[in-house]
């Protein structure tokens, strides 16, 4: 579960940074939710308390938290929140 938080947040930090270009923010629509999913999994994964490393899960907390932040920042300075 570590191992799927860790790639869920790699891929939703992939999928913020591809949303940065031009004409492709309103893709911060499906990157959010696919993002908020990604912290609940991450959290699970860091909740459990037999695992002793729990990098993999601290790494996708930050990244889908990141992915979150910027996406909902790149949607308001778009106009695509209003």
């Amino acid at each position: 579960m570590q191992t799927l938080s860790l790639i869920w947040g790699i891929l939703s930090v992939i999928g913020m940074g591809v949303a940065f270009f031009p004409c492709l923010g309103s893709l911060n629509w499906i990157n959010i939710p696919f993002s908020g999913v990604g912290l609940i999994v991450s959290i699970i994964a860091l909740a459990r308390k037999k695992q002793e490393k729990k990098g993999g899960s601290i790494a996708g907390v930050i990244c889908c938290g990141i992915a979150i932040l910027f996406g909902i920042i790149r949607l308001v300075a778009g106009g695509g929140l209003v």
